[in-house]
Order: C-alpha cells, then structure tokens, then sequence
C-alpha cells in the first residue's frame, strides 16, 4: 500500500514538478501572473505543509442559484416576476419545467 502511495506520488511529481520559491520578508509568495487575481484556498496540512488551490467565491445572496433543487425554479420566478413575459411564453415555459421535473 505504501508502494503504491510512493508511486501515485512520483507520478504526480512528474507531471507537475515542483518549483522553489522564496517567502518575501512581507510572508508573500509569488504563484505566478497566471493565477493573478484569482482567489486561492491555503490549507495548512501540518507546520510547514500548505496546500493551495485555486478557488470561486460565490456571495452569500446568490448561494440558492447553485442548489440544484431550487435555481431551476426561483430563477424562473425572478424572470416572471421581473421581466416581460407573453403569455404564450409563460405557458412554454410552464411546459419545459413540467418536462424537467
């Protein structure tokens, strides 16, 4: 099991080799122009061992428009409730979301 976990490791080491970076005197690294005002996730595994990813940041007021079981139908309802729509639009719509659920 360890062999294989070794193994797993030096693959992914292959395929993303590992740079070495100097933490400034301020505690910042550079991670590259590439990830340049993205938002990144740091988890501190142990002292010493961090963890970054890169990460989406959705507010607070628009968490329900990726929840699966909602977003369908309140957004349906914003855009009734808001925007302009036929009455043959409306009934089309009714349609698709009957077929959907």
């Amino acid at each position: 099991m360890v062999a294989a976990a070794n193994l797993a490791a030096a693959n992914l080491a292959a395929a993303h080799p590992a740079a070495l970076k100097l933490v400034g005197s301020n505690g910042q690294i550079s991670l590259g122009k590439q990830y340049a005002g993205r938002h990144v996730l740091v988890e501190e595994r142990e002292p010493g061992v961090w963890v970054i990813r890169t990460a989406t940041v959705i507010p607070d007021n628009e968490r329900w428009l990726h929840e699966p079981s909602r977003s369908r139908l309140q957004g349906l309802t914003l855009f009734i409730h808001f925007g302009s729509v036929s009455h043959a639009a409306l009934r089309l719509t009714e349609t698709v979301i009957s077929f959907a659920c």
